[in-house]
């Protein structure tokens, strides 16, 4: 069964910047205004979460383990009956996932996928470990390159990197952090629409990093932050593991 180990130490602590510069070209209202926030040191696991790790979760009994849940999610998952992730289906002895191919055998080695906020902290917590926070992921993620699994490969399933070094911080799936979807100190809602838009999501959901499968690469940026309800399930949603060092 692979393992998520948290092996990088990330070292670039302290007091950073955050958000998109003032540029021409198209981001967000909600990546800026560009701030400052205190990191302290963390660490960040190299690769993603990948559904032998999941299974490992699953065999290990923790759907069914309320120490590790925050309330909230264990109150979803017993109302739901969640018992793996959104799409996995048994059939005898093996494991498959529903995909937009259709039913496919569950590849192990590939990123896990289609897990609430809720999962995605009760694993972490299982692991010892914690998910990043925004400031964390955006630190981890500014200086690399912006290339992985995006919509304009055609493939729209999450796939196990065959490059090596590749953290796969990019594409694939989105990850979870810990962080709220709140505004940035400085932020104003702007008229129109897109304050109708960010202005009024603002509250009750979580920030997740780094785009997917079906994200298109030129919407993609360190500072992009998409958001969803914590309870929910069936975008592309993943996860990395960090930790306090």
């Amino acid at each position: 069964m692979i393992r998520v180990r948290i092996n990088l130490v990330f070292t670039q602590s302290g007091l950073q910047e955050f958000g998109v510069k003032q540029q021409s070209g198209f981001y967000f209202d909600c990546e800026g205004p560009r701030h400052k926030a205190y990191v302290n040191p963390f660490a960040m696991a190299k690769g993603l979460v990948t559904n032998g790790d999941w299974l490992a979760f699953i065999l290990d009994g923790g759907y069914n383990k309320p120490t590790l849940w925050l309330s909230d999610g264990w109150a979803w998952a017993q109302k739901q009956d969640w018992q793996s992730p959104l799409y996995w289906r048994k059939q005898g002895h093996d494991w498959y996932q529903f995909t937009l191919h259709g039913l496919q055998p569950l590849d192990m080695s590939a990123p896990v996928c289609h897990i609430s906020f809720y999962e995605a902290d009760a694993y972490a917590q299982w692991k010892g470990c914690r998910l990043p926070s925004e400031y964390e992921w955006e630190l981890f993620a500014r200086d690399l390159t912006i290339a992985g699994n995006f919509s304009e490969n055609h493939i729209f399933t999450p796939q196990i990197s065959d490059k090596p070094g590749d953290m796969q911080l990019y594409g694939d799936v989105w990850e979870w952090t810990r962080s709220p979807y709140t505004p940035y100190p400085g932020y104003q809602i702007p008229e129109g629409a897109v304050g109708e838009y960010n202005g009024k999501f603002m509250s009750g959901q979580y920030v997740l990093r780094g785009g997917s499968c079906v994200t298109p690469i030129e919407q993609m940026r360190a500072t992009y932050r998409t958001f969803f309800y914590p309870h929910q399930r069936w975008q592309f949603m993943g996860l990395r593991l960090a930790k306090d060092c």
